[in-house]
């Protein structure tokens, strides 16, 4: 038996509930620091998988939706609390912010109804642009809040190609396809006798810039984006 999960939550539910069947995550979080294995290297019990880049695409992300969106003085950064991360995604995209002389402001959300409140919050601030951090149940949502930036004709950047085919402008980040691809060589390998013990985490770092042709929101396109771009959504 082994089991595939997720996500740091899941990855660390799947920990807790047994420590003999093999366990293979996929998350963005260092799974080091989050408790998930001992070392990058040396996992050093039942849990092995795939990690890829995600606080330090922040700057990277930010200076992408300046490209696209002009006259920003206010941006917001859309996190999950919950998330090991979060404290990481904060730093970084405040540090980004600065750096480009905008004012940051940090919208929590964990559940469907937060997602809703939070964007009534971003109006108040008047902000025209939104950084939304990884995160699984942020992922799972993109649907509900790429439509809610687009009533509130806020300009979006994410993690995930997928935010892009679902209507967003903008996304710059690791390709999830990529990373489940050797989530699933990470299992074959344990199904074939290696222990997830022995078996090193492994590093997805493929990135994809995905974007929409802006026809809303005042924004431009940029000929130098549009050269880089591994997809262009009409």
């Amino acid at each position: 038996m082994l089991a595939a999960v997720g996500g740091n939550n899941s990855a660390l539910a799947a920990k807790r509930a047994t420590a003999i069947i093999p366990i293979v995550f996929t998350s963005s979080a260092d799974p080091v620091l989050v408790g998930l294995v001992a070392s990058l290297s040396h996992p050093g019990g039942n849990v092995t998988g795939v990690s890829w880049f995600d606080a330090e695409l922040g700057p990277k992300q930010l200076r992408l939706l300046s490209e696209l969106v002009p006259n920003v003085m206010v941006v917001l950064s859309m996190v999950n609390p919950q998330s090991p991360e979060v404290a990481a995604q904060r730093e970084t995209a405040q540090q980004a912010a600065q750096a480009l002389g905008w004012q940051l402001h940090v919208l929590t959300a964990s559940s469907v109804s937060e997602i809703d409140s939070a964007f009534a919050e971003a109006k108040r601030h008047g902000a025209n642009a939104l950084m939304v951090s990884s995160d699984p149940f942020l992922h799972s949502r993109r649907a509900q809040i790429v439509a809610l930036t687009a009533q509130h004709g806020i300009a979006t950047i994410s993690g995930g190609r997928e935010w892009v085919t679902a209507g967003g402008l903008i996304s710059y980040g690791n390709s999830i396809r990529d990373a489940y691809r050797r989530a699933g060589l990470q299992t074959g390998r344990l199904l074939r006798g290696v222990k997830p013990t022995d078996l090193p985490i492994d590093r997805s770092t493929r990135l994809e810039l995905a974007m929409r042709r802006p026809k809303r929101l005042g924004s431009r396109y940029p000929d130098k984006l549009l050269v880089v771009a591994d997809e262009v959504i009409e």
